[in-house]
């Protein structure tokens, strides 16, 4: 659905405190590297994520994402009672239940009629996120909403690593890559009514999507980590990606000249150049946030958006791409007009 009413007031991204090198993962990988004689470096050289981040010991999901929504609410200037809505797309849980949501909902100490809930799509959440919240606003069923997520990867890498250091092999070495990459961070947007947010705000013209549930086992997450086949993940999501931006084209009118910049959820280098590769996107328009942060999951695309805003890379009047291939799969790409 395009929105006409609906426009972005903030976005506010945290990072986790603690850099931990991919080197210093090869360090605790010691009893397999040695086993299979893999060389130092690998993770490194096979992702071009060089760090990632973790949380303080006993950090949960819901600490962060909370933190994050107090910063956009701030930056937004926006009345804590005036958002009707609160969702939460974090992949990562406090607990199975209650949700992350209507704890956040608690800390930020918004109002009993605001609406909270999880939404969970894999690493495509924020943006679906933003669709719901921007629905109830473009129906006028509120006039504020915030969307969070908090994510970290410190229990799903240790726990990993820890089993791989026990019986893994160069098969389970390679269905357990993509663990590896996971990073930790957290980020909160304030959407709004157009005319409340003022000339200030960037509109946000709504997204397009498209499924291939037929490749929905590539990835199979849990808590203590994931099994994917990276190589066909990656054919299977490039070629719905393309799908996705040829709908885009048609509803948005994209070109990729047209596009000032492109936000991306960030898996590796690999994963990032193979993208703008395929869909004709220079890779200048890419602001790389991996090689620092790894994957953040569904974290990782406000989190760019905020890094390229901070950087002064967004000028107003500039076609922004928001772009997310999850697992499932799933694909979505939205517009914002800064």
């Amino acid at each position: 659905m395009p929105f006409s009413r609906v426009s972005i007031a903030s976005v506010a991204a945290l990072d986790a405190p603690h850099r931990v090198p991919s080197s210093a993962l090869e360090e605790s990988l010691g009893p397999l590297f040695r086993r299979l004689s893999m060389p130092k470096g690998v993770i490194a050289s096979l992702s071009g994520i060089l760090e990632r981040r973790f949380w303080d010991e006993g950090v949960v999901p819901s600490d962060v994402a909370a933190q994050a929504g107090e910063e956009a609410l701030r930056r937004a200037n926006v009345p804590r009672e005036r958002i009707g809505a609160l969702i939460s797309t974090s992949v990562c849980r406090d607990y199975i239940e209650p949700s992350v949501a209507c704890l956040v909902h608690r800390t930020l100490g918004l109002r009993s009629e605001c609406i909270n809930l999880d939404l969970g799509n894999a690493c495509l959440g924020f943006v679906n996120g933003m669709d719901f919240v921007a629905n109830m606003i473009e129906r006028g069923d509120i006039e504020y909403g915030l969307v969070v997520d908090g994510e970290g990867s410190r229990h799903a890498v240790q726990t990993t690593i820890d089993r791989l250091n026990q019986t893994g092999d160069a098969r389970a070495f390679a269905d357990n890559f993509a663990t590896l990459t996971l990073g930790s961070g957290a980020a909160a947007m304030v959407l709004g009514r157009s005319d409340l947010v003022g000339p200030s705000g960037h509109a946000y013209r709504g997204s397009v999507s498209l499924a291939a549930t037929e490749h929905n086992l590539l990835c199979r997450g849990q808590i203590d980590g994931m099994i994917t086949d990276g190589q066909k993940l990656l054919v299977a999501g490039v070629e719905l990606a393309q799908r996705t931006f040829a709908r885009a084209v048609e509803v948005f009118g994209w070109t990729p000249a047209e596009l000032a910049e492109v936000v991306i959820h960030q898996v590796s280098r690999h994963h990032t150049e193979k993208l703008a590769s395929a869909l004709g996107i220079d890779l200048s328009k890419i602001l790389a946030i991996y090689p620092e942060h790894g994957n953040i999951g569904p974290a990782s695309v406000p989190m760019v958006l905020a890094k390229a805003e901070e950087a002064g890379r967004l000028m107003r009047g500039d076609r922004v791409a928001l772009m997310g291939i999850g697992s499932g799969l799933n694909c979505a790409m939205a517009e914002i007009v800064w």
